[in-house]
């Protein structure tokens, strides 16, 4: 049993279409996280993303920008590690779900009028991800031949 489920959570389509997926999606999820968590990259940290939050309704704030910061810089490195991918991008799928529903589906599409175009991108690629796996290199790949 316990190797079934290790199996189920390791195991992807030995591809190498996925390489570019996980890495492109790792490096924007984390770098977006980094903004909230850490005020990187021209972000407002915790404090300025927590404030937001509050002030769009998503309250506590502080505690919803720590939770999505996390979730995005945490498992945006899962992803180019190629670490729990299936979970990883499970997580960020659902932070993306959230945001398209709370801050840019009244927007419309477009990003230019801050809608929810790139939220929608990534969560695609994201839920690709979950149903794919992580490919051939990564490190699940490597976890699961071990529990092959």
């Amino acid at each position: 049993m316990k190797n079934q489920i290790l199996n189920t959570l390791f195991n992807s389509q030995s591809s190498m279409s996925t390489l570019p997926l996980r890495v492109v999606a790792g490096i924007i999820f984390s770098a977006h996280g980094s903004q909230k968590l850490f005020a990187w990259f021209g972000g407002y940290g915790l404090d300025g993303t927590g404030q937001w939050m509050e002030s769009i309704g998503l309250a506590p704030g502080f505690l919803m920008a720590l939770l999505a910061g996390s979730a995005e810089f945490f498992g945006g490195i899962l992803l180019i590690l190629g670490l729990l991918t299936r979970p990883a991008a499970l997580m960020l799928a659902f932070t993306m779900l959230i945001a398209i529903v709370s801050v840019h589906i009244d927007n419309g599409l477009f990003m230019s009028n801050n809608g929810y175009e790139f939220g929608l991108a990534l969560l695609a690629m994201s839920a690709a991800l979950v149903i794919q796996g992580s490919g051939r290199f990564s490190l699940d790949n490597i976890i699961a031949k071990k529990f092959a």
